[in-house]
């Protein structure tokens, strides 16, 4: 089979089975479906089980940390090509469709992509992408320069051969936030990335979970491995420094001003935009005040990651 779709699953019970009937209803058949039920406490090993799709293969197992869940997923996977896919997210039913016409027309490379959409609060945006120009045909970018506004690569939109993760590093498990974007810095280093503007993908931000994820600055990625990289290669300096800019906003709201100032000193100014670097000199009460209106996100410009 041509995909191996894989989806690590923890407490999604009210999410699991509209993604998986979007991941069911693709027009490009040819896939197999390699979800695990990552310890969920909640009934989403019910909502899982009642899809009896032959192609579904199901695994359960204790809570290992959403890197560990997805090596696992991907390394039962028997396809070539991986898809990645989170388990509260949408794929529109010509998803694969695409994604098989980019491996037809680019057969040298080993990562693909789409374009996708956000949904927050019942409302819709189409992701900006960093490209001189984008018109309808798939064009093969690097990483780093197409990704300053959103990320090209998402875990929802991302088909990459199996032996990419061989050659560039599994997710690390030592990250519990921010681990897909460590992946991507890899992955950047060694591949371009071939790119299609058509909305394929809805990213979904649930609400009720953000705060959670944005308290522990320790768990989230730092990239301090690539800043070897980044004296060479300005492209990256400045996604680096846009992520840097986002842990400082962190650190912050957190109090911790040892953390602030270990990312601030590291950024060079000119990589962040006018309202970055006023929003820096605000205090926690002014910064917390603005996350928690609508939009947040978007006024204080956060990148790591995601914030589900």
């Amino acid at each position: 089979m041509k995909f191996s779709i894989v989806i690590a699953v923890f407490n999604k019970e009210k999410y699991i089975a509209e993604t998986l009937k979007s991941v069911l209803s693709q027009t490009f058949t040819d896939f197999e479906v390699v979800i695990l039920n990552d310890g969920s406490t909640d009934n989403s090993e019910a909502e899982i089980l009642k899809f009896k799709d032959p192609r579904i293969r199901y695994f359960s197992k204790e809570n290992s940390g959403a890197s560990a869940a997805r090596n696992f997923t991907i390394r039962q996977a028997t396809s070539e090509y991986i898809a990645l896919m989170d388990a509260d997210d949408y794929w529109y039913p010509f998803y694969l469709e695409e994604q098989n016409r980019l491996l037809s027309e680019f057969p040298s490379e080993s990562v693909f992509a789409t374009a996708t959409e956000i949904k927050r609060n019942g409302k819709v945006f189409k992701n900006s992408y960093s490209l001189q120009t984008i018109g309808t045909d798939a064009v093969v970018v690097d990483y780093f320069e197409a990704s300053q506004l959103d990320s090209v690569l998402l875990s929802i939109s991302t088909v990459l051969k199996k032996n990419v993760f061989e050659k560039v590093g599994w997710y690390d498990t030592t990250i519990k936030s921010g681990e897909d974007t460590d992946l991507y810095v890899r992955i950047g280093l060694k591949y371009k990335i071939v790119f299609s503007p058509k909305v394929c993908a809805t990213y979904i931000v649930r609400q009720n979970s953000l705060f959670q994820r944005v308290k522990n600055l320790d768990e989230k990625a730092n990239f301090e491995a690539y800043e070897p990289f980044e004296k060479n290669n300005p492209a990256l300096k400045k996604f680096l420094d846009l992520n840097r800019y986002s842990l400082c906003i962190l650190a912050k709201m957190e109090g911790n001003k040892a953390a602030f100032q270990k990312y601030y000193q590291k950024i060079n100014p000119e990589n962040l935009s006018k309202k970055q670097q006023f929003l820096l000199r605000q205090n926690k009460t002014i910064l917390k005040y603005m996350l928690k209106t609508k939009n947040g996100l978007e006024k204080l410009g956060l990148r790591l990651g995601t914030f589900k």
